[in-house]
């Protein structure tokens, strides 16, 4: 299965008897009305809330701000929410793609594979007048396994061998990169050795996607080349897995995530922290 979906195949997807995708409403923002109660005001027919902080994370501590969920938790979650091995599974947000893409990844981290990001999200839905519900649906419970190592990972020592050894892209803003600012964790700078690849440079105005060649060429610019061994962090772990889609859109090689991110590197004081742009 495609990573992304338009909305004219999920609308036709939709409008079967066949294998009809279970559809997953991920929104979420830090400030402002809650995804939750965006989902309670309209959402698309049939999908089901799955919350960001409850459901697609555990408790922030040592392992960052958003690690991973436990297995055990997240097949719980997926279970309730009716998600079954064998039907597809589509998930969308209203903001960039992140929170959505941080669904996919575990989805395929779980062993999941037909998963894809609704492109465009809830607001190009909307935007083509196509229908939304208050209704809150009730589905039949999921018999999904979940099953880690459908999605490489690395931890803090793998990061930095990335970084020294392959490419090691950072998904911040370029401030929060290069030290400039750093509004929510300990420090400022980034992962020595690692590029600034800020992800929101991978969706267009609309928060469509850009077509793989354009994102071919980003991410060429940021070091990814066939062959190199790539992996991506954030702040939490979340924007970091939108870089991972956009790397497998581009149709490069499965780019690793660094669940911890940021927020755990820079939480440990033996960890190093470099600023500025990356020399050379």
């Amino acid at each position: 299965m495609d990573p992304l979906i338009s909305t004219e195949q999920l609308a036709a997807a939709l409008d079967t008897d066949g294998r009809r995708p279970v559809v997953l409403d991920v929104r979420w923002r830090r400030d402002g009305p809650s995804g939750a109660e965006s989902y309670a005001g309209a959402h698309l027919p049939g999908a089901v809330y799955l919350d960001l902080d409850r459901d697609l994370a555990a408790e922030p501590g040592t392992g960052g701000r958003h690690p991973l969920p436990e297995p055990g938790a997240l097949r719980a979650s997926l279970r309730r929410a009716g998600v079954r091995r064998d039907r597809p599974v589509v998930v969308y947000d209203d903001a960039d793609g992140s929170v959505a893409a941080r669904a996919w990844w575990l989805l395929r981290w779980a062993g999941h594979t037909e998963v894809a990001v609704l492109d465009g999200g809830f607001a190009a839905w909307t935007a083509e007048n196509r229908p939304v519900t208050d209704t809150v649906p009730e589905p039949e419970p999921g018999d999904v396994d979940v099953c880690p190592g459908g999605m490489p990972v690395v931890d803090a020592d793998g990061a930095a061998a990335l970084a020294r050894e392959g490419v090691l892209l950072d998904a911040r803003a370029g401030e929060r990169y290069r030290g400039e600012t750093e509004p929510l964790d300990s420090r400022a700078g980034h992962i020595p050795g690692a590029r600034s690849a800020p992800f929101a440079a991978h969706t267009g105005p609309d928060g469509r996607w850009l077509p793989p060649a354009e994102l071919a060429a980003i991410l060429a610019d940021a070091g990814v080349a066939p062959g190199v061994p790539v992996g991506a962090y954030c702040g939490s772990g979340v924007t970091a897995a939108s870089v991972v889609l956009a790397v497998e859109v581009a149709g490069r090689e499965t780019a690793a995530l660094y669940p911890g991110s940021w927020s755990q590197w820079s939480a440990d004081p033996q960890r190093p922290v470099a600023t500025g742009e990356l020399p050379g």
